[in-house]
């Protein structure tokens, strides 16, 4: 690791294979914690190439626990985070609006390192049972039209990781992988992304595969569509950026999507919005970003229809009841 990390200090970078090899010996188990946080400081302080991107992507699937669910054709709809926001859980609710109104989602997520309430933290609070049983997680996707992948059952090479990135509390480039490293491989993915530099590199990487993917990034800074102003939006042919107004939808003020200072706070705000009784903002942010996965899934469906069928199945109660399918027993 000393060679590794000489060679960073010099402003150099390291190819795919350096990339990769570096990984998987730091999840391995083969490099102290001060060498690994030496490491992840580095890459928090200047930017990511798309070599080392790929090659941390691929140790990562290299190394993880696989699940096949391609035969329910699910998309993930996931943030990097790491945008310092503070925002409630919009990608994870827009997951329930999405599986509530017909497509399948294998939603991969994690407790919050650079955030009070990640994904993990509020779904676990709510009572969702973690599992990475494949049996039973297609029995959620079949009755529920969802399941949850929290992320360490399915990489156990990154508990080396895990105390040094709490510790740190800051992003590091394991924001960045966790959108590419869900253990299904789903073909459809909606990214949000908390940079236009990593909106690119993103856009680049998944172009080089067969998905059906759709990145965006706010441009005041969201790593998802917050309605405070414009966003753009990057498929495998299309970029374009667009207004609130493009969705039918107004512009809301940064303060209205603010999440809660504790974990039953996140967690309230969150049942309010499947409930029916969330602010007119926050039920606005959580269509937005799940009108634009349906978008994606479909991208027939026009931004108006897909806002209009993410409508329904939240004030229909289907995208509740999905996640009561999900948490039952």
């Amino acid at each position: 690791m000393k060679e590794i990390l000489n060679h960073l200090f010099e402003y150099k970078v390291l190819s795919k294979d350096q990339s990769k090899d570096a990984l998987i010996g730091i999840s391995t188990g083969k490099y102290s914690t001060s060498e690994i946080a030496s490491f992840l400081t580095i890459y928090a302080m200047r930017s990511i190439t798309v070599e080392e991107l790929q090659g941390f992507r691929d140790a990562m699937l290299e190394l993880c626990l696989s699940v096949d669910l391609s035969a329910y054709d699910p998309i993930d709809v996931c943030g990097t985070g790491g945008d310092g926001k503070d925002t409630f859980n919009i990608s994870t609710l827009s997951c329930f609006v999405v599986a509530g109104a017909g497509q399948r989602v294998a939603k991969h997520g994690n407790h919050g390192v650079s955030s009070l309430c990640g994904s993990s933290t509020v779904l676990e609070y709510l009572g969702v049972k973690f599992t990475n049983e494949k049996d039973q997680l297609e029995r959620k996707i079949e009755e529920a039209n969802v399941c949850f992948l929290h992320a360490p059952l399915f990489h156990p090479a990154m508990k080396n990781v895990a105390p040094v990135r709490k510790e740190l509390g800051v992003k590091t480039f394991f924001n960045m992988l966790g959108p590419m490293v869900n253990p299904v491989s789903p073909q459809k993915q909606l990214v949000g992304v908390f940079s236009l530099e990593l909106a690119r590199l993103f856009a680049y990487l998944y172009q080089q595969t067969d998905k059906q993917f759709l990145v965006l990034h706010a441009l005041d800074g969201y790593d998802e569509v917050s309605l405070t102003g414009p966003f753009k939006i990057i498929a495998a042919h299309t970029e374009q950026v667009l207004s609130p107004s493009d969705l039918g939808l107004k512009t809301v003020r940064a303060e209205e999507l603010s999440g809660g200072k504790t974990v039953e706070e996140s967690a309230r705000i969150f049942m309010n919005v499947l409930r029916g009784d969330a602010t007119p903002s926050q039920q606005q942010a959580v269509l937005a970003n799940a009108a634009l996965a349906l978008h994606c899934s479909d991208p027939q469906l026009s931004l108006t229809d897909s806002v209009a069928m993410a409508r329904e199945s939240l004030e229909s109660g289907r995208a509740l009841n999905s996640f009561k399918k999900l948490i039952a027993d």
